[in-house]
């Protein structure tokens, strides 16, 4: 893990890694992302969107939200400098008047990415077992279903076609009326890499990377999550 980012999570005593910092770690792990970049103004945010190209997501930056969307942190869809200005603001308002006493950075800035099939890689660690991987799919089958499959870190490849396969939801990975496979192999190599990467790191706390969007060929961690041991950051 980047020494820099741990120096600073470590500095200001805090555990969660903001979702800039998450997937630059993640990133460096190898692990394919929506490269997020920071912007601590309007005039960032609209500078960050046309190098990237429109349209863009901005989302609060901060080590004391975790759920962006439900105070208003996050806009998508944004197709020009007007209305990125108009949704850093907004942002900004909604966030001040739900969580006043947040520390914010600014907010993430990253190109809209093409639709998929989600899907979801966790990790917590189990009190008993130790750091656990977790796959499934995405949105509604994840949140009320619970179709989900865990396997223990470190995972052999065999582990990551398993748990991918174990869903009850796989048969929509394989195409599911006249749509396009999902690439299972990308999504085998993601897990192996973020089991890779937990390992590595024994300080992660729990991680997600929710939503990744499985596409024909490859896929990509459109947002991502990181949080660290308190004893890593003392």
């Amino acid at each position: 893990m980047e020494k820099s980012i741990l120096q600073r999570a470590k500095k200001e005593k805090r555990t969660l890694l903001t979702e800039v910092e998450s997937k630059q770690v993640l990133e460096k792990a190898g692990i394919s992302i929506v490269r997020a970049e920071l912007a601590a103004s309007a005039a960032e945010a609209v500078a960050i969107g046309k190098r990237l190209g429109f349209p863009v997501v901005l989302k609060v930056a901060s080590p004391d939200i975790v759920h962006k969307s439900d105070i208003g942190g996050v806009k998508v869809g944004l197709n020009n400098a007007t209305q990125v200005t108009k949704a850093y603001k907004e942002i900004m308002a909604a966030v001040k008047k739900k969580q006043p006493k947040a520390k914010i950075h600014g907010v993430s800035v990253q190109p809209m990415a093409k639709a998929g099939v989600e899907v979801i890689i966790g990790m917590t660690k189990d009190a008993q077992f130790g750091p656990v991987l977790m796959f499934g799919l995405g949105g509604i089958l994840v949140e009320i279903l619970k179709d989900v499959s865990f396997r223990i870190v470190p995972l052999e490849k065999k582990d990551a076609k398993e748990m991918i396969r174990d869903i009850k939801g796989y048969p929509v990975l394989e195409g599911y009326r006249g749509q396009p496979p999902s690439d299972v192999a990308a999504l085998e190599n993601m897990i192996m890499k973020v089991s890779a990467f937990v390992e590595k790191n024994p300080e992660i706390k729990e991680l997600d990377l929710n939503p990744v969007f499985a596409y024909n060929k490859g896929a990509v961690a459109v947002d991502a999550r990181v949080v660290l041991e308190p004893d890593a950051v003392k």
